[in-house]
C-alpha cells in the first residue's frame, strides 16, 4: 500500500531551510495494510474508474483512509438537516460547524498544515516521464508501483473520444493526447494496450492531423525525445539572456513562471539536444504521424497547431519574427565565430539554472521548470551533484489518490491553505474548542515565513526581495508571492490577538515588519499587485507569447485577488501596529482601492484569474473595497457587485460556476443548474461582507441551507468540480477548498447573520 509521509527528509541529497516542515510525499510499502485494508483501497480505485466520465475529480480517499486509521474521528455530534430556511437555528449551524471542524482536524498534519492534491493539469506528468526516460533513470526512480499508478491516472482521465484534455475536466487537445500517449508507451504500455484505449488515443491524434499539430511546448518535449525534429520548432534563443536589461523583451522582464520555463528550454534548443535513439523511439515515430517520419517537411510544421489547442493564436507579427530568426539568425549562431556567442549564452543560462536550483533546494518554482532544469543538469553532466539533488526532489511533486499517481502543479499549496483555514476557523468563534488546530497552524506559519533574500545579489538574477514573505507552499520553494504574504500576514495578525497559551507565541514585530516591507515593495504604479514580482514590462509583449495553449503569460499582470489580499492584510497590520510606516501604508491602500474600482467589469463582477471565476474575483473585489473603508451605502462598485452575485444565485440557493467562465471570460453555470459549495461559500462571504444581512438576509438563508444539507456523514463536505485556474485556460485542484469555504461561510453566517 501507499503511505503518505509528512515533513520528512532522509535522503543524503536533500537540502532544506526548515528541516522539511511542510513536505508531503508518497512511498510504497509492500508490507503495509491488512487484506481488508488493501481490498478497501482497491474498491476506491474501482469506483473511481467506474464513474470516471461522470466524476473527473478524485476525493483524496487514500489519504483520508490512512488518516482514519492513524487519527480516527469519533463523531458523536448529531447530523443536522433542514427542510426550510425557517428551520435554520444557531444550534443547527453550530452542530454542522463542530462536526466539520472535528473532521477537518483529523486531516491536519502534526506540523500544522493540511496535505492534499494539487493536481489537475495533464501536461505535467509527461514531461517528468520523458525526462527520466531520456536520462536513463525511468526504472530506477519510478518503480513498478509508480508506473502502474501513473498508467492508472492517465487511463482514468482519458476522454470518451480517446483524447486527453489540458486538465482533468477539459475537452481533448493534441498537446495532452500526444504527450499522454507517448508517456504510456514509455511506461511500458503496448500499442494495443489499455483494452483499446491506446488505439483510441492514436486514432484521435491521426484523425486530428497527427503530432505535427502539437503546440510549441509539446514540440519541444518530442524533440528532446527524438520523435520530432528541432527544425520544426520556432527559435528559443539562449542569446536573449545576454541582451541589456533595458531591452523591453529581455527575459528578466518576463513573468517568473514564463521566464523560468523558457530559460531551460532555451538551453535545450541551443544545444539541439536529442536523446539516444531506441527501438521504442523509432516505433513512436511511426505511430503518431499521418505520413512517414522521413517525409515530413519540418519547416512547415513550426506554426502548426490543432484548432482544439489554439487558445492564443500567434499574431502575424510573431510568425514573421520567428521566421526571420529561424532562417537568418539561428544558422549564423551555429557557425564560427558566432558559435562562440552561442556557447557564452549557454553558459550564462546554466548559471541561472543552477541559481534557481540552489535557492529553491532543487524544488524549483514549479513542476515544468523543475523537470527541465533537471534535464539540463543531466545534459551538462550526467554524474553531477545537481542532477542527484534533483532526483531526490521528484517525489515532492507526485501525489497518489484513488485515480492514480499524478504530478502536482507545485510542491503543494500548504501555506495558502493554512492561511485560509485559520481565517475560516476563527470566523466560527470556536477558536477555544479547536485551539490545538490553530496552535499547530500557527507554528507552521512561523516555520514557513521566508527568512532571507534568495541571495545578496538577487537583483543580478532578476529576483525580487523575499525576506519576510510567505511562499505559496514551503520555504524550500521560497519564491515570495504577494497574496500569500498578505493572507499569511492577516492570519498571523489574527492569531497574535489570541492568548499565547492557546495558539502559541506570536512572532516578533520584526517578522511582521519584514512582511509589510515585501508587500509595499510589490505595488505597481497603477496601484495593483501582480503575483510574484513587480510588472516589469509592457502588455504588448503578449504579441510574442509563443505558447498557443495559455493566455497572459508574458508579464506578471496585476490581479484583483492579489490587490484585495494586500488591502486586507495591511488593514489588519495597521490595526495592531498603527505607527509603523503609516503614511506609506495608507497611500498604498488608497491606490490599491482605486485599482480595484477601475478593473471592475461593467456587470459588477471581477474576473478571477486564480479561481473559478467571477464569483471568486467578486469575493476578493468586495472584500478589498470593504477593507479599504467602502460600504454598500457609499460605493456604487459594491452595490453593482452585490447585484451581480444575487443575479447568479440558483434555485437551490447556491452558486455553481463552470471552469468555462475562466476560459471564455463569460459567466457560465455548471451543467444542469448544479450548485458548487465552494462558489457558494465565496458568494456568501462577499455578500455578508457587503452587509446583505441588513438589507435582505433571505439569499443568505437559502445558501446556508444548501451548505448545511450538503455536509456528509463524516462531517466534511463533498469534492465537486475543479475550482482553481491559471493563465485563463488551465484548471488546477485546490482540494482543501471543499472544507475551508463552507466552514468559513457558515461561520460568518452564524455570527453576522443568524445572531444579528
Amino acid at each position: 500500500m501507499w503511505k503518505l509521509k509528512l515533513s520528512e527528509g532522509n535522503d543524503p541529497w536533500l537540502k532544506s531551510v526548515n528541516n522539511h516542515v511542510g513536505r508531503q510525499f508518497w512511498e510504497f510499502d509492500p508490507h503495509l495494510g491488512t487484506p481488508e485494508e488493501r481490498a478497501q483501497v482497491e474498491n476506491y480505485r474501482n469506483e473511481f474508474t467506474k464513474n470516471r466520465f461522470l466524476t473527473k475529480h478524485s476525493s483524496d480517499l487514500l489519504m483520508r483512509f490512512q488518516f482514519s486509521r492513524e487519527n480516527p474521528c469519533e463523531m458523536k455530534l448529531p447530523m443536522a438537516k433542514v427542510r426550510s430556511e425557517e428551520e435554520i437555528t444557531k444550534e443547527v449551524v453550530d452542530s454542522t460547524l463542530r462536526r466539520s471542524l472535528r473532521f477537518y482536524s483529523t486531516l491536519q498534519a502534526e506540523d500544522g498544515f493540511w496535505p492534499g492534491d494539487y493536481g489537475g493539469p495533464m501536461f505535467l506528468l509527461p514531461g517528468l516521464v520523458i525526462c527520466l526516460y531520456v536520462t536513463g533513470a525511468l526504472n530506477t526512480i519510478l518503480h513498478n508501483q509508480h508506473r502502474q499508478e501513473m498508467c492508472r491516472y492517465l487511463y482514468n482521465h482519458q476522454n470518451v473520444d480517446g483524447g486527453w484534455g489540458l486538465h482533468i475536466e477539459g475537452s481533448s487537445t493534441m498537446f495532452c493526447t500526444v504527450l499522454s500517449y507517448v508517456t504510456l508507451r514509455l511506461l511500458g504500455e503496448e500499442m494495443d494496450g489499455g483494452d483499446g484505449s491506446m488505439e483510441k488515443a492514436r486514432k484521435w491524434v491521426l484523425d486530428h492531423g497527427g503530432a505535427t499539430h502539437i503546440p510549441s511546448w509539446g514540440k519541444m518535449w518530442l524533440s528532446v525525445l527524438g520523435v520530432y525534429e528541432w527544425s520544426g520548432n520556432n527559435p528559443l534563443l539562449p542569446e536573449l539572456w545576454l541582451l541589456p536589461y533595458l531591452f523591453p523583451a529581455h527575459p528578466g522582464r518576463l513573468w517568473c513562471q514564463c521566464r523560468m520555463v523558457y530559460l531551460p528550454m532555451s538551453f535545450l534548443y541551443g544545444k539541439k539536444f536529442v536523446c539516444s535513439t531506441t527501438s521504442l523511439v523509432l516505433s513512436i515515430r511511426r505511430e503518431i504521424y499521418t505520413i512517414p517520419y522521413h517525409q515530413i517537411d519540418w519547416d512547415q510544421t513550426r506554426n502548426l497547431c490543432a484548432k482544439d489547442d489554439l487558445y492564443y493564436p500567434h499574431p502575424l507579427l510573431q510568425d514573421i519574427v520567428w521566421a526571420c530568426i529561424h532562417k537568418a539568425v539561428e544558422p549564423l549562431l551555429t557557425r564560427w565565430p558566432f558559435s562562440k556567442l552561442r556557447q557564452r549564452a549557454l553558459d550564462s543560462v546554466m548559471q541561472r539554472v543552477h541559481y534557481e536550483d540552489e535557492t529553491t533546494q532543487y524544488v524549483c518554482l514549479g513542476p515544468v521548470n523543475k523537470v527541465l532544469n533537471m534535464l539540463c543538469c543531466w545534459v551538462e553532466d550526467p554524474n553531477s551533484e545537481a542532477y542527484k539533488c534533483h532526483l531526490a526532489r521528484i517525489k515532492d511533486y507526485l501525489w497518489v489518490a484513488e485515480d492514480g499517481m499524478k504530478m502536482q502543479g507545485y510542491n503543494g499549496s500548504q501555506l495558502w491553505d493554512v492561511s485560509f483555514a485559520v481565517q475560516a476557523i476563527l470566523a466560527t468563534s470556536f477558536a477555544d474548542e479547536f485551539a490545538p488546530m490553530l496552535k499547530k497552524a500557527h507554528n507552521f506559519m512561523k516555520n514557513t515565513q521566508v527568512r532571507t533574500n534568495s541571495s545578496d545579489d538577487f537583483n543580478d538574477w532578476y529576483r525580487h526581495i523575499s525576506k519576510g514573505a510567505w511562499p505559496f507552499s514551503t520555504p524550500d520553494n521560497g519564491w515570495p508571492v504577494s497574496d500569500c504574504t498578505a493572507e499569511g500576514l492577516k492570519a498571523r495578525i489574527l492569531l497574535s490577538r489570541l492568548p499565547p497559551d492557546m495558539v502559541g507565541e506570536a512572532i516578533p514585530a520584526d517578522g511582521f515588519y519584514d512582511a509589510v516591507n515585501v508587500i509595499l515593495s510589490l505595488q505597481n504604479n497603477n496601484g495593483g499587485f501582480a503575483s510574484y514580482e513587480l510588472t516589469r514590462s509592457y502588455a504588448w509583449l503578449e504579441m510574442l507569447n509563443p505558447a498557443e495553449t495559455f493566455g497572459n503569460i508574458m508579464i506578471d499582470y496585476q490581479y484583483v485577488e492579489c490587490t484585495s489580499a494586500v488591502i486586507q492584510g495591511l488593514k489588519s497590520f495597521k490595526k495592531s501596529y498603527p505607527g509603523h510606516r503609516k503614511k506609506e501604508i495608507e497611500a498604498c491602500m488608497e491606490k490599491a482601492i482605486d485599482f480595484i474600482e477601475r478593473t471592475q467589469q461593467p456587470d459588477g463582477s471581477w474576473y478571477g484569474s486564480w479561481g473559478v471565476c467571477f464569483t471568486y474575483g467578486t469575493w476578493f473585489g468586495i472584500k478589498g473595497l470593504v477593507a479599504g473603508g467602502r460600504t454598500y451605502q457609499n460605493s456604487n462598485s459594491i452595490r453593482i457587485a452585490c447585484e451581480f452575485l444575487l443575479s447568479k444565485q440558483l434555485v437551490s440557493g447556491g452558486w455553481g460556476e463552470s471552469y468555462l467562465s475562466s476560459q471564455d471570460k463569460v459567466y457560465t453555470n455548471l451543467g444542469g443548474g448544479k450548485s458548487h459549495l465552494v462558489n457558494t461559500g465565496w458568494a456568501m462571504l462577499a455578500l455578508i461582507e457587503a452587509g446583505q444581512a441588513e438589507r435582505d438576509p433571505s439569499p443568505l438563508h437559502r445558501a446556508a441551507k444548501l451548505l448545511i444539507n450538503s455536509a456528509m456523514e463524516t462531517g466534511e463536505f463533498p469534492q465537486q468540480e475543479i475550482m482553481g485556474v491559471f493563465n485563463m485556460n488551465c484548471m488546477i485542484s485546490y482540494s482543501a477548498y471543499r472544507n475551508i469555504f463552507p466552514i468559513w461561510a457558515l461561520g460568518e453566517y452564524r455570527n453576522r447573520v443568524l445572531l444579528q
